[in-house]
């Protein structure tokens, strides 16, 4: 288990990470999220130990967590750390030696990589030659080539098409299941959603959102209702519970505050017209994120 006691870290007068409490199981994809400033690049800097906290503790399986645990985990940095100028094979032997492996198994690792990510022809080319997502390819390779117990990945599927973030997806879990533990950070919530478990949400270094992500769901109390109809919804306003309406090109989504509102929403809408879709669904993450965090890009 990967374990936050309290911690914190101060920038002279500032505070970028208040009082952090945070258990994260083994052989899990855990999501830290948060805004621009929320605190996640300092979380991440000082489980690497490239800061040290002002406060509080960080372990790793009962054990504080040293410099001397960096080969144990992984980085994957939402800023590119390749140097355009070297060869893909030279730049993944250097960081691999850097993590303390052999070149004979870093070969090999790179070779099972590449094939993987359908890219072994740029074995020997320089990575100021790749694409920004076959960049993003050689990058996540760099961080697992060392097969680390603990992984972090920092906006791992950026730059990168829908197929091919299917293909690291499936990396990524494929890590997982190996027993990889995974520190995971994204401002796309919908894969959030699908691939953890348990989140934090920090907001100016505090956490204002923890644990079990369907447990989360349901205690936010609102749901939306998905509605497709042919007529304005903005009658609906007038009905105690609804909270936001947003109409789309092809259906409109409803803030309700509970399910006993729905009732009166189905009803109001069948006295108006023909109802093509009435779905109701938990609300999304990103409902929940910009409730919390919202006020931070106003």
């Amino acid at each position: 288990m990967l374990e936050f006691q309290n911690v914190s870290k101060r920038f002279g007068p500032f505070t970028a990470v208040e009082g952090l409490n945070l258990s994260i199981p083994e052989n899990e994809i855990f999501g830290l999220l948060g805004g621009n400033g929320a605190g996640k690049t300092t979380t991440f800097r000082m489980l690497l130990r490239l800061i040290d906290q002002t406060n509080g503790t960080i372990s790793w399986k009962k054990e504080e967590i040293s410099y001397d645990s960096s080969h144990l985990i992984g980085y994957l940095p939402e800023e590119r750390g390749l140097y355009p100028k070297m060869k893909v094979k030279d730049q993944l032997i250097y960081l691999g030696k850097l993590r303390g492996m052999k070149k004979a198994d870093i070969e090999k690792e790179i070779v099972i990589w590449l094939d993987r990510f359908n890219v072994p022809e740029y074995l020997d080319k320089k990575v100021e030659e790749l694409s920004k997502g076959n960049q993003q390819k050689i990058q996540f390779i760099a961080a697992v080539i060392h097969k680390p117990e603990l992984l972090i990945l920092d906006e791992p599927f950026s730059g990168l098409d829908p197929v091919n973030v299917e293909v690291l997806k499936e990396a990524v879990l494929d890590l997982k299941n190996a027993g990889t533990t995974i520190l995971f950070s994204s401002h796309r919530m919908e894969h959030v959603e699908e691939l953890c478990e348990h989140l934090c949400i920090l907001h100016k270094g505090k956490a204002v959102v923890s644990g079990n992500l369907k447990e989360i769901k349901r205690s936010y109390g609102k749901k939306n209702i998905i509605i497709d109809v042919d007529f304005n919804l903005t009658f609906l306003e007038n009905i105690e519970g609804v909270h936001h309406i947003k109409q789309g090109m092809n259906y409109s989504t409803v803030q309700i505050a509970n399910e006993q509102v729905s009732q009166k929403v189905l009803h109001e809408l069948m006295n108006k017209g023909f109802v093509r879709k009435f779905e109701l669904e938990e609300p999304s993450l990103n409902d929940i994120f910009i409730e919390k965090v919202g006020a931070a890009y106003e």
